[in-house]
């Protein structure tokens, strides 16, 4: 078991979309917003999901960053302020959007997988007396690689203009990296069990792809040189 010494983060960005627009959201996704977000300094990876469960918002999307001081660092600012009409569309057809901007409190195991479960617990804060022997447990199943706790900052988690802000709550999250929907679904169950947490609390997404900063960089240098 890991303790994030370090304090990496997580921006989770989980939304519905409206769907007379979604070929044409994914498609911004994934030609210009995904790698916009990547070429941020401090930004490591960027990640996609689609909802593999019924109670889920359909996307899910992860960008891992050195530290929460990313979010408020001028190249991040710089991007928020030069977004493009094609960014202002898409924002616009979201729907139902969560957006947490989370530091990394535990970490066990190693490795991502084709899918994750995503688990919100009740409280802002991990109690890590209760949530360490989790993660320890989910990582000893055929199939799961790592697991992770994260806490959302409050400061930073900026609400997108489609959350409800009066049911809107702050609450801490388990990430468990699983080779497939199947696996992500039996360690989700597992999980919730031995946390005393009712199913709703849980859902499940299959990778759609990743970008990693240092495959943007190397691609772009390769491309301006040619």
């Amino acid at each position: 078991m890991q303790k994030n010494a370090g304090r990496e983060a997580e921006l989770l960005v989980w939304t519905d979309v409206d769907p007379a627009h979604e070929d044409d959201f994914n498609r911004w996704y994934d030609r210009e917003h995904m790698a916009e977000r990547v070429a941020i300094e401090g930004f490591r990876w960027a990640r996609r999901y689609r909802a593999t469960s019924d109670s889920a918002r359909r996307y899910l999307a992860l960008y891992r960053a050195a530290g929460v001081e990313t979010f408020t660092s001028a190249s991040y600012k710089k991007a928020f302020e030069q977004q493009t009409d094609w960014s202002y569309r898409n924002f616009e057809r979201m729907r139902n959007t969560k957006r947490r901007v989370s530091t990394l409190a535990l970490e066990a195991g190693v490795g991502s997988g084709g899918a994750v479960a995503l688990i919100t617990l009740t409280a802002g804060e991990i109690d890590n007396a209760e949530v360490e022997p989790v993660l320890a447990e989910v990582v000893m199943l055929d199939g799961v690689f790592s697991a992770r706790a994260m806490e959302p900052d409050s400061g930073l988690s900026t609400p997108l203009p489609s959350e409800d802000l009066a049911t809107r709550k702050l609450e801490a999250l388990i990430l468990i990296e699983a080779s497939s929907s199947a696996t992500a679904t039996a360690a989700l169950s597992n999980a919730l069990e031995t946390l005393g947490l009712p199913a709703e609390r849980g859902m499940t997404f299959s990778l759609l792809w990743d970008l990693h900063a240092d495959d943007l960089t190397a691609y772009t240098a390769k491309t301006t040189s040619a």
